[in-house]
């Protein structure tokens, strides 16, 4: 690629802007991709090519990319109200009506919301939240955090020790302390001749609990887990495997945090990614879809016995020390509260019910293509793993960088996807239709046989 041209878009980036998850010194070289509009499920540069971002962008553009009806929300309340915060006894009638509408709405039996702008906040505020609970019941001893490997929760640095993404460790001394991680339960990559999904969940479950056991169950305070791993690679759960889990974590006494910032609102079929799979955790984290990524917000849902917690500690050192400027932001929260609005009028799960069986099979027939060694999906979201040999689920030499490989031929047939590592991982816009499904699948086609011949070529 040339050197951006002087005075360009993309040199004025270059010369001021850090981009996240970037290879830095490529971007001084290459320059960004500048997005300067959308429209339904696709997004335009600056030259004007237009894109299907079946990404969602980051898994959260649940309504596509631009939306009037939730702009003239965003407006109204700006002109009425557009800022306060929540400290001290303040509040906000949006921020009331949001946290209402989750408890409402959540999966199993909530008492509270607390609220932040971010997922990677979000889960932030459960670890802590885990920590304190422990100390309110008088077992402050319980102080680690089991999370997965190559699960992701976020970038803050509690919420990034959790994750189990070695990158994201690297040279920043991190994961903290308190900080340890399970086996990651991706069937088709890790399991054993012969292994059942049932068997592989077995051993997982085991894992779990042997991990608890070495650290001493009096130590460990909390688990953290997405109902479907997103940055994993777009990673279902095997069969059984959440129920096993789950038994040793009533066990041993250790909290539960369902992770549900990219499963939450429809994505996997059901409203809650803990529906899904039956999941009953004790706290629940949401974001990206709560506000159709329109508007910063997450959430932090608690049950009554964390709650209860929280307010024992508060009566013992005055307040609850905890809280962000923009929490409950009231132009979030009014946005976030239409976006619920939207999704119950178009009937979401019902969409999503309808639709998600359609994209799932337009992606299954990819099994077949010479590059794939798997699919695998759910609702509107799905993971297709790239192997050079099927027989032995062996990947492709590092060297050749399949990654970059990869993603240049989707964007040269005007596809945004997710690629991470060997696979590809799908989440479009809630509102895609069963043609652009259509076109989605042709476009991911024309891109892996370029992807293949190319290869080819380096063999």
């Amino acid at each position: 690629m040339n050197h951006p041209a002087p005075n360009s878009i993309q040199a004025r980036d270059i010369a001021h802007f850090i981009h996240s998850q970037t290879n830095l010194a490529r971007h001084e070289a290459e320059g960004p991709v500048v997005i300067t509009r959308g429209k339904g499920i696709y997004v335009y540069d600056d030259s004007g090519r237009e894109f299907m971002d079946a990404a969602a962008g980051l898994w959260c553009a649940s309504l596509g990319f631009a939306n009037e009806r939730l702009a003239k929300v965003a407006c109204e309340q700006i002109r009425t109200l557009g800022y306060y915060h929540t400290y001290r006894h303040h509040s906000n009638e949006p921020g009331i009506d949001l946290a209402e509408a989750l408890i409402r709405i959540a999966p199993v039996p909530m008492s509270k919301v607390v609220f932040q702008c971010t997922g990677s906040e979000a889960n932030d505020t459960a670890i802590k939240l885990a920590w304190y609970y422990h100390a309110a019941i008088g077992r402050p001893g319980k102080h680690k955090i089991i999370g997965r490997k190559m699960g992701y929760h976020g970038s803050t640095c509690a919420s990034i020790s959790a994750s189990g993404k070695p990158d994201m460790h690297a040279d920043f001394g991190l994961p903290f302390a308190p900080f340890r991680h399970t086996e990651f339960p991706h069937y088709y990559g890790m399991h054993e001749e012969g292994e059942s999904e049932e068997d592989f969940a077995t051993r997982m479950a085991s894992a779990l609990e042997n991990l608890i056991l070495a650290e001493g169950p009096d130590t460990v305070a909390a688990f953290i887990a997405e109902p479907v791993m997103g940055a994993g690679g777009a990673i279902l759960p095997p069969a059984t495997y959440f129920a096993k889990v789950q038994a040793v974590l009533q066990k041993y006494e250790v909290l539960f945090i369902a992770d549900e910032v990219i499963c939450g609102f429809g994505r996997t079929g059901r409203m809650w990614g803990s529906e899904t799979f039956e999941l009953r955790p004790d706290m629940i984290s949401c974001a990206k879809a709560l506000s159709a990524a329109i508007q910063p917000i997450s959430a932090l849902m608690v049950n009554e016995k964390i709650y209860q917690a929280m307010l024992a500690e508060s009566r013992k050192l005055g307040s609850f020390a905890h809280g962000t400027t923009y929490a409950a932001h009231p132009v979030a929260a009014a946005v976030a509260m239409e976006t619920l609005r939207i999704y119950a009028e178009m009937d979401l799960v019902a969409r999503v019910g309808r639709l998600g069986p359609k994209l799932q099979s337009a992606l299954a027939r990819f099994k077949d293509h010479a590059l794939v060694g798997d699919v695998a999906g759910i609702g509107m979201i799905a993971g297709i793993e790239i192997v050079a040999d099927k027989a032995t689920r062996r990947h492709f030499d590092p060297a050749l960088k399949l990654p970059a490989m990869l993603s240049r031929n989707l964007k040269k047939h005007g596809l945004i996807l997710r690629v991470i590592g060997d696979r590809i991982a799908l989440s479009p816009p809630l509102i895609i239709e069963e043609d652009e499904i259509a076109e989605l699948a042709r476009r991911l086609g024309k891109a892996l046989d370029d992807t293949a011949a190319e290869l080819a070529r380096t063999a």
